[in-house]
């Protein structure tokens, strides 16, 4: 469960990338601010070209903002100490090809000088974690691309952080595999630890974190739970136990006569493909939008062909 206190606090930022003379360049992160909080999955979304690496490697310290402030566990990003509680996942893993796994997390483990009985011990656990047991005496350079990414999510644990930072996660893996770093984030979340993801895969978005936001050309379009972002409010479903046609008709004034049990009063949720793809398109019609969770999912919403649904679901 989620907490109320912290991890990450952005306020206000601002990254621009400079040509060659200083010339302002490419506005990459503009005004963004958010609070990230512990034990929570956190996903940051938003087309190529939206911030998102940007604001992680701006977590991370290797990149300066700007205008703005940034904290991180409780220290400013700038403070490379901080960098000891941080896991970190690149969208490209640059691991060194001639090693094999356990060689590869022994040597990250050396870096955080971690004891040799320790790391041993870290080097298993990761392995057998990430799945990798029939490879770990081969080297990098064998790997398919799939579990590339199993061994950096291991180099990215091997300090058992308290943040674990993950660009594109499931990127080539296969539907198992993917089920498995998807259950290994929610086992993080279990852990206490707090996990921020950047990802296209919107289905793996929408099964595994609790709160997103929404980036479009730098700035801040839509922040909050997935479940009210998703939520349709205009439309209200009520969920029975199974109902005689007959009923369907006069629901509200003969439900107690049909001896049915109401089990649900809800509302009806859209996917986080469609809230996103509205959102994006939305935000190049009118720059300088916000949503909120009410009229993100209100937009969704005005878009969306009525759904006609039998059976034991009553609007």
């Amino acid at each position: 469960m989620s907490s109320s206190e912290p991890v990450i606090q952005i306020n206000n930022l601002t990254k621009i990338y400079r040509d060659f003379w200083g010339r302002k360049k490419v506005r990459a992160v503009n005004a963004l601010s958010l609070d990230v909080y512990k034990g929570e999955v956190f996903g940051l979304l938003g087309p190529n070209g939206s911030g998102k690496t940007t604001t992680l490697k701006l977590l991370l310290g290797l990149l300066f903002p700007t205008e703005g402030e940034i904290r991180v566990l409780g220290k400013p990003a700038v403070d490379v100490e901080k960098n000891e509680r941080i896991g970190y996942l690149p969208e490209e893993s640059y691991l060194y090809r001639f090693l094999n796994a356990e060689e590869t997390l022994d040597f990250y483990g050396r870096l955080f000088n971690m004891p040799a009985a320790e790391r041993r011990r870290r080097t298993d656990e990761l392995i057998e974690l990430v799945g990798l047991q029939h490879a770990r005496k081969r080297q990098l350079k064998e790997y398919s691309k799939g579990m590339t990414r199993r061994i950096g999510l291991a180099q990215a644990l091997i300090n058992d952080p308290d943040l674990v930072l993950l660009d594109e996660p499931t990127s080539g893996l296969d539907p198992l595999g993917t089920r498995d770093i998807k259950d290994l984030i929610l086992k993080l979340r279990d852990q206490g630890k707090t996990v921020v993801m950047c990802s296209h895969l919107l289905a793996d978005v929408q099964d595994v974190c609790d709160r997103i936001a929404i980036l479009y050309a730098g700035e801040l379009k839509v922040v909050g739970r997935v479940d009210e972002l998703l939520k349709d409010r205009g439309v209200t479903q009520l969920l029975t136990t199974r109902l005689p046609d007959a009923a369907i008709e006069d629901i509200k004034g003969v439900l107690a006569k049909y001896d049915a049990e109401l089990l649900r009063v809800d509302h009806p949720t859209s996917d986080l493909e469609e809230l996103f793809l509205k959102i994006v398109k939305e935000s190049r019609e009118r720059p300088g939008r916000r949503f909120d969770a009410e009229t993100a999912a209100a937009s969704v919403a005005t878009t969306s062909e009525p759904a006609t649904e039998t059976g034991d679901t009553v609007h």
